[in-house]
């Protein structure tokens, strides 16, 4: 059963074994489809910038975990007791912060909403 909820990072078997095992962390020198939905979110979220041959390779590269580093660094992921500065793997707690994230961006309008304000008509009510 998927633990992630949002549309990008939910669909893939690998970021779901991620957030529950501990041995399924992404590390750099991973390469795959699910390394392209960790960079896609990434962009989206902090609009990081990864190297295209990170990016065309779906690989997880020296870009991509830089990218990873500035995203758990601005948001003090560390696992508490055990680090005492942010790493470049993404392992529950990164992918869970990705998921959550991308569920709310995910929930919001694409466009511009306009919301009229409307007054009684006299006589008429609503």
């Amino acid at each position: 059963m998927a633990s992630l909820k949002s549309e990008l990072l939910s669909p893939d078997a690998r970021l779901n074994d991620c957030a529950v095992r501990d041995q399924s962390h992404v590390l750099t020198g991973n390469q795959g489809d699910f390394v392209k939905r960790i960079q896609t979110a990434l962009f989206i979220l902090d609009g990081a910038e990864i190297d295209a041959s990170d990016l065309d390779a779906g690989i997880y590269g020296r870009s991509t975990a830089a990218a990873v580093l500035s995203y758990k660094t601005n948001r003090g992921i560390i696992a508490k007791g055990r680090q005492t500065a942010a790493d470049d793997i993404v392992g529950k707690m990164t992918i869970a912060s990705l998921d959550r994230e991308m569920l709310e961006v995910e929930g919001r309008p694409s466009g511009p909403v306009c919301v009229k304000a409307m007054r009684p008509i006299a006589g008429r009510g609503f």
